[in-house]
């Protein structure tokens, strides 16, 4: 599957930006269905720290782990994420284009393990796109206004 690069510009600050993106405690807030974060090893927050996430979407329970690659905030933030069809890299650039204004632009590049995956990635890869476009709308949502995702699917 080719990489994409997908954007979204936020009206805040781009420090502000980053003190929501870098709280583990706000991942809840904007990543729809996060039922847990949990640091694994490494120092939190660096490069080499390992953590694994749980979600549920609808009857599918997805483990994912995350290893960090990169942090140079408040420019880039950087990470893989392995499940067990395979894993996706991550380069999330923060970009300030005023001084109350931020684009975060994220470059992706999945890789599948299965048969199927490779297969959906061929066919339907603007369901990833899209997905990875939905957390970040979720985390504009959350930084300007304050929503809540997984609070509003449970109304």
């Amino acid at each position: 599957m080719k990489s994409f690069i997908v954007a979204v510009e936020i009206d805040l600050p781009r420090e502000r930006v980053i003190e929501l993106f870098d709280n583990p405690d706000n991942l809840y807030k904007w990543q729809t269905g996060l039922q847990s974060f949990e640091h694994v090893s490494g120092e939190p927050g660096q490069p080499g720290a390992v953590s694994k996430f749980v979600y549920q979407q609808g009857k599918q329970r997805i483990e994912l782990t995350e290893t960090i690659t990169k942090r140079n905030l408040p420019d880039e933030f950087n990470g893989t994420y392995s499940w067990g069809g395979g894993s996706n890299t991550m380069h999330n650039r923060f970009i300030e284009l005023a001084p109350d204004r931020t684009r975060w632009e994220s470059t992706c590049d999945y890789q599948f393990t299965s048969v199927m995956l490779k297969l959906m990635g061929l066919f339907m890869s603007g369901m990833f796109r899209k997905q990875t476009l939905k957390f970040m709308q979720n985390f504009k949502a959350f930084a300007e206004e304050g929503r809540d995702v997984n609070a509003d699917a449970s109304r």
